[in-house]
């Protein structure tokens, strides 16, 4: 994705891209399926130059990550392996490990939608944390789907030293459909 025009007397010169790839072993038990999401966002490398290179995601989705929605798609590098598998028809089994980083240190770490962490702008390396996630997702029946995700996001020393926190997220869904 680029993103190109001005704000202001800034001219804007972003972009983004995203991959979610896998492989799943069809033939055996559980169908277990390998698989690994990357991304990168750019951030702005020169904060006082005429030049906005922070890409702006439009309309974040937090749920792109984890359910929950820790980080936005903005300034960062974001790898995350994982493993699914189907014990049967009806539940599906995911792990998964994310581990993150700024493309700039010159810009901030920025939360959900597309808020910059106050005090990680310029300080702090490029390390902005590691997630481990579980997820389990169930087909009640046509009509109905229920999910249970949990979180442990492990925070960066730029995060730390802004004042930010480990956190644990544990979330339930449940989708009815017609």
């Amino acid at each position: 994705m680029g993103q190109t025009g001005s704000l202001g007397q800034k001219q804007i010169r972003a972009w983004a891209v995203g991959s979610l790839s896998g492989y799943t072993f069809a033939n055996l038990a559980w169908q277990p399926r390998i698989g690994l999401q990357a991304d990168a966002a750019s951030g702005n490398r020169h904060p006082d130059g005429g030049t906005l290179g922070t890409f702006n995601p439009l309309f974040p989705n937090g749920y792109y990550f984890t359910l929950a929605g820790y980080t936005g798609y903005t300034n960062l590098i974001h790898i995350k392996p994982s493993i699914t598998a189907r014990p049967s028809r009806k539940l599906k089994l995911l792990g998964a490990v994310g581990l993150q980083w700024r493309q700039t240190t010159a810009d901030a770490v920025y939360t959900q939608p597309d808020i910059p962490v106050a005090g990680t702008a310029g300080h702090g390396g490029g390390w902005t944390g590691a997630y481990a996630q579980i997820r389990a997702d169930y087909l009640f029946n046509a009509n109905l789907t229920g999910a249970i995700e949990a979180v442990h996001y492990a925070i960066g020393g730029a995060l730390r030293r802004a004042g930010g926190h480990d956190s644990d997220y544990v979330g339930v869904e449940l989708k009815f459909g017609w």
